[in-house]
């Protein structure tokens, strides 16, 4: 599967296990979008480059990290065809790909711990979309007057 993904600083150190685990653990193809030291970074930046990358269908999926995914994740909705899940354990990250197709996983590098992190990604990655009602559901996402 090939996966970008990306955090600011606060997000950095939990990034650089997710991205060990992605890469030699699971043996996915993995693109950094940064950062890449843990120097003060805007998060909005790296939030853009994982949103589009994964909107213009170069990857399978994304994963953002910031301080607690929260400010990722808004700035990752605002793009159509992007449905990037704020999680904070592994039944959520499990649900978000079952009935809601997530395809971005956002995380808090200060709210979550590693093993966790890991067990959400792995999660995350596993996990088919269930479709049925779930789909309708998810096709009125861009729907026009809701």
């Amino acid at each position: 599967m090939k996966i970008v993904i990306g955090s600011d600083h606060a997000g950095f150190d939990l990034k650089e296990e997710c991205r060990e685990l992605l890469d030699k653990g699971l043996g996915h193809e993995v693109e950094d979008m940064g950062v890449f030291d843990k120097n003060s970074a805007d998060y909005p930046l790296v939030a853009h480059k994982v949103a589009r990358a994964v909107a213009e269908g170069g990857f399978d999926r994304g994963i953002l990290i910031c301080g607690t995914g929260i400010g990722m994740s808004m700035v990752a909705n605002r793009y159509k065809g992007v449905r990037a899940a704020l999680c904070h354990n592994v039944y959520t990250a499990r649900l978000s790909r079952e009935h809601n197709d997530a395809n971005i996983l956002a995380m808090g590098g200060r709210v979550i711990g590693t093993g966790l992190a890991l067990d959400m990604v792995k999660a995350f990655l596993e996990t088919g979309f269930e479709g049925g009602r779930h789909l309708r559901r998810i096709e009125q996402f861009h729907s026009k007057g809701m």
